[in-house]
């Protein structure tokens, strides 16, 4: 059993460091024995206020553990006070006197909510929500669309923990490269002047007509099918990959003394709490185990499991109550991508570079910028990030502009409380205005101008399951109207997660953080193969072909706290009927964008260039884009004269994170 010591270092030391400074270490263990909470939950509390403070000064250090330690105080301290004011108040309501009322109501407000109350309608043209009382301040008119109507400037809205945002324009390093890989690669040259043609063509590899189905209707007899499918399908690839006889498949339920192979969903033997070495066990379909579940023995084996991981383990069951597991099956890697030998040299000359020569010029190479939502801070509905982005795009002639969800967060505070101006537009009537109003002023206007000044950008926007644009609450998540909200004509809409081509690339696209709940879920029984966090846990949706392997979802009360009253994430709202919309059906990509609260980064895993580009806004700050710069796929004389060539992207794609 490791010591607190020990899991202190591998849960905050930041590789190739094993150790934290002493200084820091000693911070921790007095957090951990004065709040009495484990090395494991200390470090979630960090990741929830590192994302909270949404700032620059995010490196564990002596002065920022000092800082945590005193937010965790002062929370415990809130609590307890609110606690304290709730037993009071219950105690005062016991022997309450009925109050007098001068507005019509009721003695004891029995009727309020109930009977209508006059409200005065004098005021500014806002759009105001009129069910409940607004939980947050407006913004000044510095940092919002128009003062409040009584023109008395209000406080900036602060976060819980009293500490006041960071203005856009006061944001530190503005520009800064913070990560980059095959630095070797020249970055993107920008032109002159905007290419007059598009160099970028744009394929849909996912069907988006199954993404329109309808949501919250599904039956639990179809979701226990496509759950029980997806481990049979998994049982013959792994029996065709190995060779395998039908008769070295068995039921681990079942008591045999002969070593069987069993191939099952992990599943944690309590509804509630976090899977553990102790609680793993093995879920079979009808077909394979009569849909039966068995206790897992894995002391003897290094493993990586979370919950709806598809597995084939090798084992004995000799008690008819637990599987003794001595091996874990690799599932075999899906065929990397490849393009036909002509295809490869059309996009190539798309992009200037002509078959024979020796060597590519930066001019000649791609420019690909992602960006991940929220676009704006907390505490206004401005959009500066996303201005700042679109200016970088122009600046750049970027050929593509990838914009991942939410672009209208449902987890903004104004949003959420319906309590903000509407923009000073003359196309909006105050009285009739909508959401795609505001949408079509604050989201469309710099995507449209960004499409007049760079004719030849193709805008690709993938939604969220936060999208307040989007009626599609469920995930698999069908594409928004793009053209209907103001939109310009080079946006294309797409579903999430989705699959497309960009020339000859094949790029996969998923807003749902499934990085960040794998990290929370994830179990490493023994040693692991793979010691740094951010390759491993990429790989397991490369292994399980999957976008969303786990199941069931983090339950959404243990994310990160949001900014609104109610504080509680939207979390996965997982539709299982349509789980396979999420599947990888044809080869694996050669890129796969997976924005996360993880921190950002860009890593080649087993062939596949990983990139997470961070939030483009934090809570409090700015946040951080990604852009991709990819040279033509050059041939070499072995292979013109083959019929399909890989494309091997992560050898020809320079990517740089960058502050906005």
């Amino acid at each position: 059993m490791p010591t607190v010591t020990e899991e202190l270092n591998n849960l905050f030391a930041i590789p190739p460091a094993e150790e934290l400074p002493p200084d820091v270490l000693g911070e921790l263990q007095s957090i951990c024995r004065l709040h009495s909470i484990s090395a494991q939950e200390l470090s979630y509390k960090w990741e929830s206020y590192t994302m909270k403070m949404g700032t620059e000064q995010t490196k564990l250090d002596i002065t920022t553990v000092r800082a945590f330690k005193k937010d965790l105080q002062e929370i415990v301290e809130r609590e307890a006070r609110s606690k304290s004011h709730m037993r009071n108040a219950d105690r005062r309501g016991a022997f309450a006197t009925p109050r007098a009322t001068s507005k019509g109501g009721d003695v004891f407000g029995m009727l309020d909510g109930i009977t209508p109350v006059q409200k005065s309608t004098s005021g500014g043209n806002k759009r105001k929500a009129t069910f409940e009382t607004p939980s947050v301040t407006k913004s000044s008119k510095a940092n919002s669309m128009s003062s409040p109507s009584d023109g008395r400037s209000l406080p900036v809205r602060t976060d819980p923990a009293g500490q006041q945002p960071v203005s856009f324009a006061e944001r530190q390093n503005p520009g800064q490269i913070i990560e980059t890989l095959n630095g070797h690669l020249d970055a993107h040259e920008p032109p002159i002047a905007p290419h007059p043609e598009p160099r970028v063509k744009l394929t849909a590899n996912t069907d988006l007509k199954k993404f329109r189905y309808r949501p919250m209707a599904m039956h639990l007899s179809e979701a226990s099918e496509v759950l029980d499918d997806r481990i049979d399908e998994f049982q013959a690839l792994i029996q065709d990959h190995y060779k395998l006889e039908d008769s070295m498949f068995g039921n681990a339920a079942a008591q045999a003394t002969e070593e069987i192979i069993a191939v099952g969903r992990i599943a944690s033997d309590t509804p509630e709490g976090k899977l553990n070495s102790a609680s793993i066990v093995l879920e079979m379909s009808r077909r394979s185990g009569a849909g039966l579940r068995v206790s897992l023995k894995v002391e003897s084996i290094s493993f990586e499991f979370f919950p709806g991981q598809i597995v084939a383990v090798r084992g004995i069951n000799a008690s008819g109550n637990s599987l003794a597991v001595s091996e874990v099956l690799e599932i075999p890697l899906m065929v990397p991508a490849a393009s036909t030998r002509s295809n490869i040299l059309m996009f190539n000359e798309s992009l200037g570079a002509l078959e024979g020569e020796s060597s590519n010029a930066p001019s000649q190479a791609m420019n690909i910028i992602i960006a991940s939502g929220p676009y704006t801070a907390d505490d206004n509905l401005v959009f500066e990030p996303l201005h700042a982005l679109c200016q970088k795009a122009e600046e750049t002639c970027a050929d593509m502009l990838i914009l991942i969800g939410p672009l209208f967060d449902t987890e903004h505070p104004l949003l959420a409380s319906g309590d903000f101006d509407l923009p000073d537009d003359p196309s909006i009537e105050p009285d009739r205005a909508t959401l795609a109003d505001a949408f079509r002023i604050l989201v469309g206007k710099p995507l449209q101008a960004l499409a007049q000044a760079v004719p030849s950008i193709t805008i690709v926007c993938v939604p969220s399951t936060r999208e307040l644009m989007s009626k599609h609450v469920s995930w698999p998540q069908e594409n928004i109207q793009g053209r209907k909200n103001g939109l310009p004509k080079q946006a294309k809409m797409v579903s999430n997660p989705v699959v497309i081509s960009i020339n000859e690339i094949l790029v996969g696209i998923s807003a749902q953080d499934i990085l960040y709940e794998l990290r929370r879920e994830e179990v490493v029984v023994g040693k692991p193969k793979e010691s740094n966090l951010l390759a491993r846990l990429p790989k397991h949706l490369i292994q399980q072909r999957h976008f969303f392997p786990l199941y069931p979802p983090v339950d959404r009360t243990l994310l990160p706290k949001t900014g609104t009253e109610e504080g509680i994430a939207t979390g996965t709202p997982l539709d299982v009927s349509y789980l396979k919309l999420g599947e990888w059906l044809e080869a694996r990509p050669d890129m796969l964008i997976l924005p996360s609260a993880l921190p950002q980064f860009a890593k080649v895993v087993e062939g596949v260039l990983m990139v997470n580009p961070g939030p483009l806004s934090k809570r409090k700050g700015a946040g951080t884009y990604a852009q991709l710069t990819v040279y033509p796929r050059k041939l070499t004389d072995e292979e013109r004269g083959q019929e399909m060539v890989g494309h091997k992207l992560f050898e020809r794609a320079r990517v740089d994170v960058i502050r906005i």
